[in-house]
């Protein structure tokens, strides 16, 4: 079930809203972890019982390194077990894969194998368990003396799916204590930065996603020119950044509907100056997450230049892989700590003398590089890209796209890149703070209406609705 599905948006969620206004204080964990299993069951009912059972499995491992000399050693098997569980379901069939491709290479019959299904959010949802686990044993948090409300954070449904990741001690008061911030002014917040997600997906990514990957299918892609390819790669980077922003967006507003503040994810990463900025605007909690639970237990910055550089590619080498179970993944998070290592060795310092705009222009571009690697899995496809984008070739088939899509595209473009006026960007994100006067709640409610009926009359239409980070 995704958020921006007619059965979430007039089914599911006006039933879970209404059950939890109705039911009392005490009821409200359990009415909420009942509706987020369902929502998890929706797709495959099968993996709820991986996500109950490792989760029982992390609660007793939290509770028994309290005042336990054996602490250290449930630490080491609750993170070696969420990491085991991780890496059988999202990258044992890659590695089966490259063993049976390296088989054929001498001769060897291949290792026959039954293809290992993903289960959806274990990315995310692994990173919170871990978080949790790693809290408790450095004495950040207590853990959770009931399991209904450990649970409930592990499986919350508004973030389950594709985060943002949320840290136990970000939400552990909020999930005893909310309820003093359950009012109607924060629910109609809640729902205006839900419907404003949901425009940046249905409106903006989803436009640019039906071309985009009509441009880059198989049949299409070797009769694209160098402007083709331009074009669809800046669509791609525009699709990418309202697909998951959206869903952000849509996740931190449900958040609020129920009394939960989540962190936020997303803070116009386009206009960073460098890519070191740019890793402190985009998806943020897995940056900070990456940053408090990998390099700083690696040493981060407190070794030597060349120890803090190898940390630095370490984190960027597993946040590729974390992505997705493919070598391009890989080369992508490569990619990224290789540049954050040249900002630090030079690039910084070279860029920073130039004017601002062209810092962001550039990093701009380095990022549209690396999105090359992220989208294509093929390693055919991305080089026969690369070449398209660094040479001069004319379409071989001329696709046409859309005047409606050159629109989006063009508004995709203002909206990622408004936030370069720093009063725009305080102002924009003022707009997701609760109401304090009339004129703003009129404001906003009269634009909520107006972007919820746009979005549903253009889910109506069209059928294409996928989640990108859904399959992460």
């Amino acid at each position: 079930m995704v958020f921006s599905s007619h059965i979430f948006i007039f089914w599911f969620l006006p039933l879970c809203l209404i059950s939890y206004m109705l039911v009392p204080k005490k009821a409200k964990n359990s009415l909420v972890l009942f509706f987020s299993l369902v929502f998890y069951a929706w797709g495959a009912p099968r993996f709820v019982l991986i996500l109950i059972g490792s989760s029982l499995v992390d609660f007793y491992l939290a509770k028994g390194m309290v005042n336990n000399y054996r602490s250290k050693l449930l630490i080491s098997i609750g993170v070696t077990l969420n990491v085991a569980l991780l890496a059988t379901f999202k990258y044992l069939n890659f590695f089966i894969e490259n063993v049976n491709f390296m088989l054929m290479q001498f001769g060897i019959e291949e290792v026959s194998w039954t293809s290992v299904a993903l289960p959806i959010g274990i990315s995310f949802f692994t990173f919170q368990k871990i978080s949790y686990l790693v809290d408790v044993y450095r004495g950040t948090c207590r853990p959770r003396q009931s399991f209904i409300n450990y649970l409930l954070f592990v499986s919350l449904f508004p973030q389950l799916i594709a985060g943002p990741i949320v840290r136990y001690k970000d939400v552990a008061d909020q999930i005893t204590d909310r309820f003093a911030s359950e009012n109607a002014r924060e629910r109609f917040n809640g729902i205006f930065r839900f419907v404003i997600g949901l425009a940046k997906k249905v409106l903006i990514a989803n436009v640019l996603a039906e071309q985009v990957d009509n441009m880059f299918a198989e049949s299409n892609i070797s009769d694209l020119g160098t402007i083709s390819v331009w074009i669809g790669m800046l669509a791609y980077s525009f699709q990418i950044y309202f697909d998951f922003s959206g869903y952000s967006d849509m996740a931190i507003g449900l958040g609020k509907m129920i009394g939960f503040t989540f962190p936020e994810n997303f803070n116009y990463p386009y206009i960073s100056k460098n890519i070191t900025e740019f890793w402190r605007r985009w998806h943020m909690t897995l940056g900070t997450w990456m940053k408090d639970y990998l390099y700083i237990p690696l040493g981060g910055n407190r070794s030597s230049v060349k120890r803090t550089y190898i940390n630095l590619w370490t984190v960027f080498f597993i946040s590729g892989i974390w992505h997705g179970a493919s070598w391009n993944f890989m080369l992508w998070g490569i990619f990224h700590g290789s540049i954050l290592i040249l900002d630090r060795l030079f690039l910084i310092r070279l860029t920073s003398k130039l004017h601002s705009v062209v810092q962001v222009l550039i990093t701009y571009f380095l990022t549209l590089i690396g999105w090359v690697l992220f989208r294509f899995e093929n390693a055919a496809d991305f080089k026969l890209i690369y070449s398209r984008m660094f040479s001069w070739q004319l379409d071989t088939t001329p696709l046409e796209p859309s005047n409606r899509f050159y629109a989006i595209l063009i508004l995709a473009a203002l909206f990622a890149f408004m936030g370069m006026r720093k009063k725009v960007e305080t102002a924009t994100n003022g707009l997701y703070q609760p109401s304090l006067g009339p004129g703003t709640t009129i404001f906003k409610s009269l634009t909520l209406i107006l972007i919820f009926i746009l979005c549903v009359s253009e889910l109506t239409v069209s059928g294409y609705n996928p989640f990108i980070y859904f399959k992460f």
